[in-house]
């Protein structure tokens, strides 16, 4: 069985131990030992995810932020993942492209252009599902905000779109150099809208993980979803650990809007909706605001239980996504009147990780992990 330890850093049981009733990710109790014993993985807690690679200095989800990412000691790395027209999967946040590739500099591509309506809103621009995955490598990537990330626009050009293959290959790479696995946390993106095409997302997903040994309880990396039946059917493929994403207290799952149910994401943080989510998941991940709300004037609140609530139901929380910038944080961490100059955010983050929650994703890992330091049991 192959272990890594990090000096100085408390080392917990890998995620895919969370859902067998010890919340060994922060939560009370201990873990058995043959729970220990049979877990080839670990991280720290709290963890700290690259949001997309480290999307705060290179375009998101290229190999430039994803390397950028693991180099400055990000625990995990997020994969978003959508489908091309011939079913390859690649790393896109959304799948209109519009914004984050120089699609609209090709003419070859100009007819492509096209309105959908993707979850419930209408979209103008370029999807990858009108794409082959070699039309797709024709393309760069691009900074997805450049109003905001005026610097990481310097980078426009250089980076293909990466597939999942690609990253798989690239961990596999990585940790023979490091000597430790590189930790994953992929998300399948609108799961009901892509199934509806014919471009199921799971079994894809699945397929992929089991080439490259990572569908095992155990294996680096975690499973994310905001639809809960993606989860659901997740968990019939593959074994390894598994996280419900979260909206605000207000939203609702899109798949939850296809199949009538009524419920919202406040329904679902209750202990019912917890005790629920843990049947299939391991872990949720909550917007921010679901574990310290903002009052009228945007201002910091104080923490909700759903940290506490959470962690009794057997769950692990990732929380989504402190950045840098004015225009992202609370209005009491801002500093200045230029809301893309950097705020106060790294008390922010340490307000977060007051709360107990086991990670954090960030599109600053850097400035992430040197909060989650001084909550780092040694």
């Amino acid at each position: 069985m192959h272990k890594w330890q990090q000096p100085g850093r408390r080392t917990v049981l890998g995620a895919a131990a969370l859902g067998a009733g010890a919340a060994v990710f922060g939560g009370a109790g201990q873990a058995s030992a043959r729970e220990r014993e049979g877990v080839p993985r670990e991280l720290p807690v709290p963890l700290i995810v690259g949001h997309r690679g480290a999307s705060g200095y290179r375009p998101e989800h290229t190999f430039g932020s994803y390397q950028l990412a693991l180099d400055m000691g990000a625990d995990v790395i997020e994969q978003d993942l959508v489908p091309t027209k011939d079913g390859h999967l690649v790393c896109r946040h959304e799948n209109d492209i519009t914004a984050t590739t120089d699609v609209s500099a090709h003419p070859e591509f100009a007819g492509r252009k096209t309105t959908k309506t993707v979850d419930g809103a209408k979209l103008t621009g370029w999807f990858t599902e009108d794409f082959t995955l070699a039309e797709l490598k024709t393309l760069r990537a691009k900074e997805r905000i450049p109003g905001t990330r005026q610097h990481n626009t310097l980078y426009d050009g250089v980076w293909e779109v990466p597939t999942f293959e690609e990253v798989l290959q690239w961990a596999e790479r990585e940790g023979r150099k490091r000597g430790r696995p590189v930790w994953l946390h992929i998300e399948t993106k609108h799961p009901t809208y892509f199934r509806g095409l014919g471009l199921g997302l799971e079994e894809r997903l699945a397929k992929a993980l089991r080439a490259h040994g990572r569908h095992k309880k155990h294996s680096p990396n975690f499973l994310q979803s905001f639809e809960p039946s993606s989860i659901q059917r997740l968990d019939k493929l593959v074994d390894c650990p598994k996280v419900v994403l979260l909206g605000t207290l207000k939203d609702r799952p899109w798949d939850f809007t296809v199949s009538g149910d009524p419920r919202t994401v406040a329904d679902l943080v209750k202990p019912a909706g917890l005790k629920w989510l843990a049947g299939f998941a391991q872990g949720i991940g909550p917007d921010l605001t679901v574990i310290i709300p903002r009052d009228a004037d945007g201002k910091l609140g104080e923490p909700s239980s759903v940290v506490e609530d959470a962690h009794a139901a057997g769950l692990v929380l990732h929380p989504y996504t402190v950045r840098n910038e004015n225009t992202f944080l609370p209005t009491d961490f801002r500093r200045g009147t230029d809301p893309n100059a950097y705020g106060d955010s790294l008390r922010f983050f340490k307000a977060l990780l007051g709360t107990g929650i086991d990670g954090l994703f960030s599109d600053n890992p850097d400035t992430a992990l040197l909060a989650a330091a001084q909550f780092r049991k040694r």
